[in-house]
């Protein structure tokens, strides 16, 4: 795995690094024990955040889960990238069997190298790999960003998916700030607006 450098980027603490969280087939696979229900809002939202993150030229770290067995299988077909969110060839890729995205050491590394002062994060599943990674990037004092609509989860016991996340998503605000993937392009656009007369300052 080869570790983008931040350092490159004019300002790192600036430029945001994207981070989809396993855009896999499992989950929008609908007779698939993990399949997520109503799940497409949330894949169009990740779709208009790496078409918007491709614009800006943003370092975008794609995240998978990869495992022998049943679920997200090296070989088979639910394992890979969802239609429209693949990774192209100057993304990075990550691979993991455990829950948060830190499972993997050159995720880490990248993080600790400048991508954990400005991430944003998308995918699933909220109850568990987006959680997971806000709670072992707030211990490691990196600032992300939970984009609540560009992603899902599944539901906890009686609660119904929609009500699950929506209450992961406000224990995730604990942690990070957690926002809109519209709200959050609107902010990046405005951000990056060349001020009036700023050429004279």
């Amino acid at each position: 795995m080869n570790v983008v450098d931040l350092r490159v980027y004019s300002d790192p603490a600036f430029t945001p690094v994207v981070v989809l969280v396993d855009p896999q087939r499992e989950y929008v696979s609908e007779r698939r024990a993990l399949g997520l229900p109503s799940v497409s809002t949330a894949v169009d939202n990740c779709r208009t955040l790496l078409s918007f993150a491709r614009q800006q030229g943003f370092p975008i770290a794609f995240m998978r889960w990869r495992q022998a067995g049943k679920f997200f299988d090296r070989s088979g077909a639910h394992g890979a990238w969802i239609e429209g969110l693949e990774p192209t060839g100057s993304d990075m890729i990550f691979d993991r069997s455990a829950p948060s995205c830190y499972a993997n050491s050159d995720f880490a590394t990248m993080m600790d190298g400048g991508g954990g002062t400005n991430a944003v994060l998308a995918g699933f599943t909220g109850t568990i790999a987006c959680l997971s990674t806000v709670i072992d990037g707030y211990h490691r004092q990196h600032a992300m960003t939970f984009l609540a609509d560009a992603s899902a989860s599944h539901g906890l016991r009686s609660s119904s998916h929609d009500a699950a996340h929506r209450f992961i998503s406000e224990v995730i605000s604990l942690y990070c700030p957690v926002t809109s993937t519209s709200r959050w392009i609107c902010e990046q656009s405005q951000a990056r607006r060349p001020r009036i007369g700023a050429a004279n300052d």
